[in-house]
C-alpha cells in the first residue's frame, strides 16, 4: 500500500431511489386537528411520528393561531420564606401541590429536625476485619 486513500465502488445503494415526505396529507389534517384539540407539540410529534421541533416548524409554515399560557402557576414557597431555623425535610414530590417541608425545630448545626435527622444521618457500620 502506497499510502493514497483510494474509494472503492459499492454495490450497495447510498441513497433511496424516493424520499418519502415527511408532512403528507394525513399527517397535516391529524397535526391540524390535535393541535385544535390543544394538545403539546411533543405529544403530536408523537402520535404522527415526527420530531416536536417539526411540529413547531409546520404549525409555523402552514398559519396555525399560536396558543397562548394565559394561567400562571401558583408561585411555590421556597426555602427563604422561612423566618428562622427550621427543618427542611421535604415531604411530597416537588411538583405536587402539597408538597412542603418539616418546619420543625431543627437540631443545631444540622438542616433537620431530631426524627428526620435520625433518618438523614445513619452511622457507617464497623468494618469487618480481614481475614489474614
Amino acid at each position: 500500500m502506497d499510502g493514497a486513500w483510494t474509494l472503492e465502488p459499492s454495490e450497495e445503494i447510498c441513497a433511496p431511489t424516493r424520499v418519502e415526505p415527511t408532512w403528507t396529507p394525513e399527517r397535516i389534517e391529524c397535526l391540524t386537528k390535535l393541535w385544535d384539540e390543544g394538545v403539546t407539540t411533543a405529544e403530536i410529534g408523537r402520535r404522527i411520528g415526527v420530531t416536536k421541533n417539526a411540529v413547531i416548524g409546520k404549525v409555523h409554515r402552514i398559519g396555525l393561531v399560536p396558543r397562548v399560557v394565559t394561567e400562571k402557576p401558583e408561585p411555590r414557597r421556597n426555602v427563604f420564606d422561612f423566618n428562622g431555623p427550621v427543618c427542611m425535610w421535604p415531604s411530597g414530590h416537588p411538583g405536587d401541590t402539597d408538597f412542603h417541608f418539616c418546619g420543625g425545630r431543627p437540631v443545631a448545626g444540622k438542616p433537620y429536625c431530631t426524627d428526620h435527622a435520625a433518618v438523614a444521618y445513619v452511622k457507617p457500620r464497623e468494618p469487618k476485619p480481614q481475614a489474614a
